[in-house]
């Protein structure tokens, strides 16, 4: 809330915002689990609460086009829009789901899926940082959505595959975390 006025209209906000479900300290009872099973990269804190309302907003403000992972958690804070992106994990491992949903801004109002291992055994990409890291493909695949978006703003940018999708891409990424 801080940074973000400074920074003026961005053309497009991709971001992974904290949830809000707490489950920072482990999950239980999920894929098979029956007791709280800890992540080893961070010790808690990073899920306890969802952004308030005025930081939606204000991220809203940012620009016309949004891309808003876990979406669903967020949905009486966004309008109604009918782009979904989903992302079809193929989990092998128990997990806190089998997929990822992206509330967006975009035009239409199809479903678009993402296929892609990055987690687990089987993972595209090892060396994960974060706990809900998104893979770097995922990103790239978000970007194809936003063809005219030069500058893209990550306001929860937690490991930085955002902005490593924008180098890779030639696109410039801003980070807040």
């Amino acid at each position: 809330l801080e940074v973000m006025p400074a920074l003026g209209k961005v053309d497009a906000v991709v971001t992974d915002p904290p949830y809000g479900i707490k489950q920072d300290k482990g999950f239980s009872g999920a894929g098979g689990f029956s007791k709280p099973v800890a992540r080893r990269e961070y010790k808690g804190g990073w899920d306890g609460e969802r952004p308030s309302v005025d930081t939606i907003h204000n991220i809203i403000d940012m620009a016309e086009i949004h891309i808003i992972w876990g979406g669903q958690f967020f949905a009486d804070m966004l309008s109604a829009q009918g782009r979904w992106l989903f992302w079809d994990k193929c989990m092998t491992m128990p997990t806190y789901g089998d997929g990822e949903l992206a509330w967006t801004s975009l035009a239409g109002n199809s479903v678009k899926q993402f296929t892609y291992n990055g987690n687990g055994m089987q993972a595209k990409e090892k060396g994960r940082v974060h706990p809900t890291q998104k893979p770097v493909a995922l990103m790239e695949w978000c970007f194809g959505f936003l063809p005219d978006a030069e500058t893209i703003l990550d306001p929860f940018m937690g490991s930085g595959t955002t902005l490593v999708a924008c180098a890779k891409l030639g696109r410039k990424g801003i980070g807040i975390e």
